[in-house]
């Protein structure tokens, strides 16, 4: 049996991993001796530029918006001081409280790059920062308040006759992804009293010693080394901070030493990426947008000779396939320097064990595997903080949709960002991925994996290309162009200091 054959276990295709780099080196070096000879100059500076316009600015903007996220450290600990019957307790105000302080953080943070009249690379990546910080800030501050309410019973179960005998409810983890709000332990032990005729009213009660043992060990971590609260810690919170996870533990599983190798190779890969896709976007993508953006402009066309809607048809089609291969690499760069690169130099860096960033992605066979699969951090965030979360009140049908919504929104708002203007086409496109997966698992689709695996890779390429033309370009009912696109290629390459 062939190894490319869909019945072959192997699975080792770590050459086809370095023929790819070959690739993008061929690509590169072709791009740079081309530009020498039209320019005299091996690279074009539009985008490069903007990395370094109001450096400073982002800096101290950056740093300011992690600091103002440690405020859920001290608001944990006065929630957590707050007597059981307090007005101030996570359950009764601390939860509110700290949902309206993350809304308001966020639309701030949000704000100030457009307020400061920033260049759309410094914004993206304050945008993609916050983005991390809120879900971080969330994670920790409803899961220490969930700690915050166990500790309280816990110590109600001191006076046994007043305390709720209410099963323990166990947070969400990796190995309990939705939850539990019983323990079989509890309900053997309740067996057995009833069995020896004991009352449960007493303190050695077998179900009052079930009980508190559940609350014990939620209150401690699974590897056993730190237990509620002593994780409330400015080190604890700076660590978590830099761990490459978003959802908070008391602990993680830590490496012994740090590969200094490993870590060294990851942050010269970032910059390689991040050069290659500077190159992808001036060579190919803008001067593609530019190109459209002329054609189309209904200023440039005589009154003789208007657009009609098969030249805007044909024009599009035309961006759209010559920005296929661009996008396709784009896409894959920017999933290696997040997943591979960043993610794992920080893990490294912190001594993160679980690694665990992506799983097989490219064999994906409808949308809803991709969302498992391509995004491990942020699939768990929202499984663990939305979906677990919501289920239990709206069923699970409604919860998926109310956690696709969620990410469709975090990805609109990114675009918005970039374009300056709210089109929601992005939006709409992830939203149908929904109608997708249930086409896809019908008794007709499902099963044929190979068939499965190229429509989602050609919806993948066409979609990128698509909604960034559509982000771009606006065709009004009566077939002429209106477009922001020339508006856009200079926000793009402007420097706003000059």
């Amino acid at each position: 049996m062939s190894h490319f054959d869909p019945n072959s276990d192997y699975r080792d295709f770590h050459g086809f991993f370095n023929l790819f780099w070959i690739g993008l080196a061929i690509m590169a070096i072709t791009t740079m001796l081309r530009n020498i000879k039209d320019t005299g100059y091996p690279m074009r500076v539009q985008i490069w530029a903007l990395f370094t316009v109001k450096l400073w600015h982002l800096a101290i903007a950056d740093f300011t918006m992690v600091a103002s996220s440690a405020v859920a450290l001290p608001m944990q600990r006065l929630f957590r001081s707050v007597p059981a019957n307090g007005p101030l307790t996570w359950a009764r105000g601390g939860m509110a409280i700290m949902s309206i302080y993350q809304i308001i953080w966020l639309a701030f943070w949000i704000a100030v790059p457009f307020l400061l009249e920033w260049t759309w690379t410094a914004q993206v990546f304050l945008l993609l920062h916050t983005m991390v910080l809120l879900m971080k800030m969330h994670s920790y501050t409803f899961y220490n308040g969930h700690l915050s309410e166990t500790e309280k019973r816990l110590r109600a179960l001191d006076d046994p006759s007043t305390a709720s005998r209410a099963p323990a409810y166990l947070y969400p983890t990796s190995e309990n992804p939705m939850g539990t709000v019983a323990s079989p332990k509890r309900a053997e032990a309740r067996g057995k009293a009833k069995e020896h005729g004991q009352v449960a009213n007493g303190p050695e009660d077998d179900e009052i010693a079930q009980l508190r043992e559940d609350l014990a060990r939620e209150l401690t971590s699974p590897i056993g080394n730190i237990t509620y609260p002593s994780n409330l810690t400015w080190s604890n919170y700076a660590d978590y901070l830099c761990c490459p996870t978003l959802c908070y533990e008391i602990e993680y599983p830590r490496t012994e030493a740090i590969d200094w190798q490993n870590l060294f190779s990851k942050i010269i890969a970032t910059f390689g990426c991040i050069f290659l896709l500077t190159v992808i976007s001036e060579e190919f993508i803008l001067p593609a947008l530019v190109d459209a953006s002329m054609r189309l402009e209904p200023s440039l066309r005589s009154d003789h000779s208007p657009l009609t809607g098969l030249e805007v048809f044909l024009i599009l089609a035309e961006t759209i396939s010559w920005l296929l291969f661009p996008f396709m690499l784009t896409f894959l760069l920017v999933f290696l320097v997040i997943f591979e690169y960043v993610l794992g130099a920080f893990a490294e860096i912190t001594h993160f064990a679980d690694r665990h960033f992506y799983s097989d992605w490219w064999n994906s066979t409808d949308w809803m595997e991709f969302s498992r699969e391509w995004n491990v951090p942020v699939y768990s965030f929202l499984r663990r903080h939305v979906y677990s979360a919501s289920r239990p009140h709206i069923g699970k049908a409604y919860a998926t949709v109310i956690t696709f919504l969620i990410s469709a929104v975090g990805h609109e708002v990114v675009m918005a960002c970039i374009t300056k203007k709210l089109r929601g086409y992005g939006f709409v496109c992830q939203m149908l991925q929904l109608p997708i997966v249930m086409l896809q698992r019908t008794k007709w689709v499902r099963g044929k994996k190979t068939l499965n695996n190229v429509c989602f890779w050609c919806s993948m390429i066409l979609g990128l290309s698509l909604v960034s033309l559509l982000d771009v370009v606006e065709v009004d009912s009566n077939l002429t162009m209106s477009t922001d696109l020339l508006t856009i290629c200079s926000r793009l390459t402007k420097n706003p200091l000059g």
